[in-house]
Order: C-alpha cells, then sequence, then structure tokens
C-alpha cells in the first residue's frame, strides 16, 4: 500500500484471496454463460462424462444458482453451480453440482449451493427434494442430511439416488438476492504489498 501523488491510497489487490461467494439465482446473462462454462469444465473436461455438452432437456426449464466472487462486492466470476428442477408438482431435483477447481479446498461452498438449491425450491412448494449423487460425494450428502434411496446410474456414471431432509434446510424468500457465503480458507493468506 502506498499514497500517490493525489495523497490517494493504491494498493496491489492481486494476491488478495477471496473471502466469500455470493450464492444466488442467477439472472444476468453472464452469470448463465459462466454456468455453463463451468459445468462443462467440470463434466465434460475434467470427468469425461460427456463428449462436447452436458446441456440437455431440463436446463431449458430448470433455474441455474450460482457462486459468484468479486471485489469490492461487484461480482465478476462464478465459481460453482447447481440447477433444479421441478419434476412434477411438489417434487424437485437438484442436478449438475460444480465448483471450480481452485474452490474445493475451501470446504463449504458445496454445501451452501445445496443449501440455496433446496432453499429457494422450498420457498417454491417443495415437498421432496432429489438428486442423482455420483458416489464419491454420497458421504458429504448424507453429513447434510440426506439418505440413500438407491444406486442408479446416469451416463455410464454410478450416482446414489438421493433424498434431502428438507427440514434441515430454510426456506430461501428471495433467491435472486441470495446470501453471502464466507470461504474457509485453509492456509490461505491475502498479502498487501507495500510499493516504494
Amino acid at each position: 500500500m502506498f499514497v500517490d501523488e493525489m495523497n490517494l491510497v493504491q494498493m496491489d489487490i492481486s494476491q488478495f484471496s477471496y473471502s466469500e461467494c455470493r450464492i444466488k439465482l442467477a439472472v444476468d446473462d453472464w452469470e448463465l454463460q459462466q454456468a455453463q462454462a463451468l459445468r462443462k469444465k467440470v463434466f465434460v473436461v475434467e470427468q469425461g462424462i460427456f463428449q462436447h455438452s452436458d446441456h440437455d432437456l431440463f436446463d431449458s426449464s430448470a433455474d441455474t444458482l450460482v457462486a459468484t466472487t468479486g471485489m469490492l462486492g461487484i461480482p465478476d466470476a462464478v465459481v460453482g453451480t447447481v440447477r433444479i428442477h421441478q419434476q412434477e408438482p411438489g417434487v424437485w431435483m437438484g442436478s449438475r453440482l460444480a465448483v471450480d477447481h481452485s474452490f474445493r479446498a475451501d470446504k463449504g461452498l458445496g454445501k451452501a449451493l445445496i443449501r440455496m438449491a433446496i432453499g429457494s425450491a422450498r420457498a417454491r412448494g417443495c415437498k421432496a427434494f432429489y438428486a442423482n449423487v455420483q458416489v464419491q460425494n454420497v458421504a458429504l450428502f448424507q453429513k447434510l442430511g440426506w439418505q440413500a434411496v438407491g444406486e442408479v446410474t446416469v451416463h455410464g456414471v454410478v450416482h446414489m439416488f438421493m433424498q434431502a431432509d428438507l427440514g434441515l434446510y430454510p426456506v430461501e424468500q428471495d433467491p435472486c438476492c441470495g446470501f453471502v457465503h464466507l470461504l474457509k480458507q485453509s492456509g490461505r493468506t491475502a498479502l498487501i504489498r507495500e510499493r516504494a
């Protein structure tokens, strides 16, 4: 940090790490585009589940929820996403939960997206909430109060069909605004450099 010739404080913010995310319904085009790009990165590139795109018929009716980061309260990147859709009156499904690789060490982001998914569905009359969960994530969902219903294969990958305990998740009345999730930063600190 230094004071310039006009006595204004200047900082190099290149070493700052994000300390919070806003978890919300995606309403802006850039949020939807970045959420789709993140899904492609995770499900096509990293996991190889899909060849070109994970887009399917549910995308046209699903709500996309995002975790955004930014500086000084101005969002500039989507670092997590999940989609939800109503299968039939009162019955909702969550799918395509994805967190950017650089934010996976910050425990709690996936949990926050799940909370928003269920909370916003509850505000719209959800009586039951389900998801097909990849086997490596079943323990996380069980810690969050989900029950295994049965094993299924989705796009050639073994999943556990699971049901959420709705009583553990508060109703989210304003998903467009959402909530702030503080990131748990294990071993990461923000650095402020002084300029000479």
